[in-house]
């Protein structure tokens, strides 16, 4: 035992966090029942659970505050670069002239505050120093290297990588103006409808994070480039989120919050098309038709516009990509979700994709990596934060009947990424053989998953590769309004059509 009364390792180092049998088993050794009763109890034993939490909460609060951040941020750096004009410090007035004067150091600073894939990893350090202070440096060092898995965030960034090379963008235009060209005739209505239907069902094959990135690239070249209005921007990107969160769902193992739960639960790819895919297939349909209904005047506006785009929805003029190299880019792909729970395997593979990006590289493009690394930054804190969440969050979910829990999974996915909903469900007893909780937490978890930016792991890829086309960036409530509509639709068709085994 250490100084807390919690039991120790065979390292001598705390366990962090406590297993949830070690208060189980306090609370019915003292009768302790209730869920406010239980959170008083777990809080009073491990006071570093309170501490946790208000970390956790205060960078939640911290992802809302991240736009209005980077606006103020980049009002300093203005301010700056006019006082270097107005002083004469410019490069050209002093070429030997310091390089601090070139930037604002303090908005360089607060861009960082702003930046949302930065904000969990930043909230870290007051998390180190707190387990350091309640424990020590050597237990928050054990706890990151054993206790929380990191194979998803270095999925994410591996599998963003590859899907945002010249080849696979190529092959996923190629098989979606197939689809646009026979829906409307190449117009952005067209491109929009094809891409928000096919990408997200796509998700169930290549992984949601290469359907969220395909998908976001195809959206900033076919439709956000032409200015679309300030709320159908919101609308899209809202749709776009939910219907990847649930476009995931045809399969077992693509869709982080079904992959948390699918071994334990013995869920397979059937299981998984006839009580979800479905579903998840009208859901989006009859979404994504409501929206362009809401939105076809504006879709005919739009159309207007790209007339003056000879080569609209064409081939851009560049040399074409050879099938030989598709087939070898989607192969390593494949190949990374193959091996998905094997980090050495696919972080092996993807040195061998690079190794054969630079043997390619007249038809490959560049290799972006900044965007795929923020978005592991994100991932990799998310889940590092979430793990401590466990003292409250099994609980609440435990004490809730399928209907509470359904709609209360899908609210709490909105502040906590819905893999970490479903995982924690799973390690509560009451869920083992109950098959009407289970499907209510799912449900819950997938629907919800694209109501804010940290809902679902792939939202931070496209809210990085589509925050230059939303002035001052991305407003955290205007994306929960936009995906409102989409969200109920969602609920509806997993809550009221029947399942089929």
């Amino acid at each position: 035992m250490d100084s807390t009364g919690h039991e120790v390792d065979e390292s001598g180092l705390t366990r962090i966090p406590p297993p949830l049998e070690e208060y189980q088993r306090y609370e019915r050794e003292n009768h302790i029942t209730g869920v406010w009763n239980i959170l008083k109890s777990r809080a009073k034993q491990t006071p570093f659970n309170v501490v946790a939490t208000a970390i956790f909460l205060l960078s939640v609060l911290h992802t809302f505050l991240a736009g209005p951040i980077s606006k103020y941020a980049h009002k300093l750096e203005e301010k700056h670069k006019e006082r270097i004009i107005r002083e004469g410090r410019t490069a050209e007035a002093k070429p030997f002239a310091n390089a601090k004067d070139d930037v604002s150091v303090w908005g360089q600073v607060l861009h960082l505050f702003g930046e949302v894939e930065a904000v969990f990893g930043i909230w870290l350090i007051p998390l180190m120093i707190a387990v350091t202070f309640f424990y020590s440096f050597k237990d928050f060092a054990y706890f990151v290297d054993y206790k929380v898995n990191y194979t998803e965030p270095m999925f994410v960034v591996v599998i963003m990588a590859m899907a945002h090379t010249r080849p696979i963008i190529r092959f996923a235009e190629r098989c979606l103006r197939f689809i646009a060209r026979r829906l409307g005739t190449n117009t952005p209505a067209a491109w929009w409808i094809s891409i928000l239907i096919v990408g997200p069902l796509l998700g169930s094959f290549i992984t949601e994070p290469a359907a969220m990135t395909i998908s976001a690239i195809l959206l900033s070249r076919m439709f956000y480039r032409f200015n679309p209005s300030p709320t159908l921007k919101y609308a899209t990107l809202g749709l776009l989120f939910v219907n990847i969160s649930v476009g995931g769902t045809l399969t077992h193992f693509a869709a982080p919050p079904v992959l948390m739960v699918a071994g334990v639960w013995g869920w397979d790819m059937k299981f998984m098309f006839l009580n979800y895919g479905w579903k998840a297939t009208i859901g989006i349909l009859v979404a994504t038709g409501a929206y362009y209904y809401i939105f076809r005047a504006q879709f005919a506006t739009l159309a207007e516009k790209v007339k003056s785009v000879s080569n609209y929805g064409l081939p851009d003029g560049e040399e074409p990509v050879p099938m030989w190299i598709i087939i070898n880019a989607l192969g390593f792909m494949a190949w990374t979700v193959i091996t998905v729970h094997h980090p050495p395997m696919f972080i092996g593979g993807f040195l061998f994709f690079i190794a054969f990006y630079m043997a390619t590289k007249t038809w490959q493009g560049g290799l972006s990596i900044r965007a795929p690394l923020l978005v592991g930054l994100f991932l990799a804190a998310l889940v590092t934060h979430g793990k401590l969440q466990q003292w409250w969050i099994e609980p609440v979910l435990a004490s809730m009947s399928d209907v509470t829990l359904f709609l209360s999974a899908t609210v709490l996915t909105a502040f906590n990424d819905n893999a970490a909903i479903t995982f924690l469900a799973s390690q509560v007893p009451e869920f083992a053989n109950n098959s009407a909780l289970q499907h209510a937490v799912v449900y819950g978890a997938v629907t919800g998953g694209g109501l804010t930016v940290i809902a679902n792991a792939p939202n931070p890829a496209g809210q990085s590769l589509l925050n230059g086309f939303f002035s001052g960036g991305i407003s955290p409530l205007k994306l929960l309004l936009a995906a409102l509509i989409p969200t109920v639709i969602m609920g509806t068709a997993f809550w009221f059509l029947p399942n089929l085994c």
